[in-house]
């Protein structure tokens, strides 16, 4: 029996195994024996973009409803080691060290907040980068929500004025005002740039200047966090800052799994695949999501975001069989960019293009948001077989349209 190992289950890896279930399926006899097994340290695929929400209650969905219909196995571990030499993944349960070989691996392992050995980060610091973190992030407010009126209480960090920073200051209101926590409030943005939202040029940046201000969120930039503490955050401007709560919101880079391999990599550490997903210079080894780099239109590499990780794990998917099949492989090129950021209570920002052209505004903006955020990103929940393989297909969805 053929083995195609799937390690990882976020966007990239569910639509990986999902993918690779539709083409088992469309071969037919040849492939029925073939296991498709996924390895994820969770027994869930968290939608890991919906982590800074007021409401988690529908972000981490078992994998068991959405790949048992299809035939797909699943296994909760962490993946300690691959060889690709003798084809080989080493993983780790609790039962102790396991080694699974592989006909085809597919890489989906994803990325990771990055960590700086900050004076009291690890013991004080919060974050969104997994459902796990957000729920922690969560009942620590609420915690501070039973507690009696401080500035530190009510008062909040977030460091990395980048795109996740954004989304987490302009939701907080709302997470505080849902803990508990009402009444004045300070949200203070820190970044070391000199402008907050630095990769959305200037035409998004005005539009997330008004937002921030309006919801009433502090800036402090062209600044460096020199120390975490229980009750306060101190800058290497000197300024000290009464809070309790500090979110890390600050640099991602790959799965560390990824430099294990002997692949070309980019600065993120992401491995460089070609657009049919299969990394360069490694036989049977293919890679999608966060943890892959691909020139998507021949021009600018693939970002880290579902809007890439989802049609990247379609195809890889699809072509993991067709490869293990000796059938053609599909070329994944996608021709359009669009990026749409919430700002809370006061509306969302919709880009288009590499230079991020402003589409839409406000709540016209925000409806699109919401659209992706609990429709578009979802793979179908009813456990219907037919219906989880129809939309593993490796299409290409269009840019997602202005909600009235």
């Amino acid at each position: 029996m053929a083995r195609i190992l799937v390690l990882g289950a976020g966007f990239a890896g569910l639509w990986a195994a999902l993918g690779a279930a539709r083409k088992r399926d469309e071969i037919g006899a040849r492939a029925v024996d073939t296991e498709i097994l996924v390895v994820d340290r969770n027994a869930y695929h968290n939608i890991r973009v919906r982590n800074y929400e007021v409401d988690l209650g529908d972000v981490a969905l078992p994998l068991k409803d959405l790949l048992d219909p299809v035939d797909v196995r699943h296994r909760v571990a962490e993946v300690a080691a691959i060889d690709p030499a003798t084809r080989a993944v080493t993983i780790k349960t609790g039962a102790g060290a396991e080694v699974l070989s592989y006909d085809r691996l597919v890489l989906t392992t994803g990325s990771e907040l990055v960590r700086p050995a900050i004076s009291g980060l690890a013991a004080h610091g919060f974050d969104v980068d997994t459902y796990e973190a957000a729920m922690r992030l969560d009942a620590h407010l609420a915690v501070l929500g039973k507690q009696p009126p401080s500035e530190a209480r009510a008062s909040v960090a977030i460091i990395g004025a980048g795109f996740t920073g954004i989304e987490v200051a302009a939701e907080m209101p709302a997470k505080l005002a849902h803990a508990g926590i009402t009444g004045d409030h300070r949200v203070i943005l820190i970044d070391p740039n000199p402008v907050v939202g630095a990769t959305f040029g200037a035409h998004g940046r005005p539009v997330i200047n008004e937002a921030l201000a309006t919801l009433g969120v502090e800036m402090r930039l062209n600044v460096r966090v020199r120390a975490v503490g229980a009750d306060s955050i101190t800058l290497d401007s000197g300024e000290i800052i009464p809070t309790k709560t500090v979110v890390w919101c600050a640099g991602m880079r790959a799965s560390p799994l990824a430099a294990s391999l002997p692949a070309r990599r980019d600065a993120l550490g992401r491995i460089k695949v070609d657009h049919t997903m299969h990394v360069e210079g490694l036989a049977d080894v293919f890679a999608a999501g966060d943890v892959a780099a691909c020139l998507i239109d021949g021009e600018h590499p693939t970002v880290m975001s579902c809007q890439f990780a989802r049609p990247m794990g379609r195809f890889a998917g699809h072509n993991v069989v067709a490869d293990l099949f000796g059938e053609k492989l599909l070329p994944l090129n996608i021709d359009w960019y669009v990026t749409v950021l919430d700002l809370g209570a006061w509306g969302a920002l919709y880009t288009t293009g590499w230079d991020r052209e402003v589409h839409t505004t406000g709540a016209a903006a925000k409806l699109t948001k919401q659209t992706i955020n609990q429709q578009r990103i979802y793979p179908p929940r009813n456990g219907d077989r037919a219906a989880l393989l129809a939309a593993a297909a490796p299409t290409i969805q269009t840019a997602p349209p202005t909600k009235s």
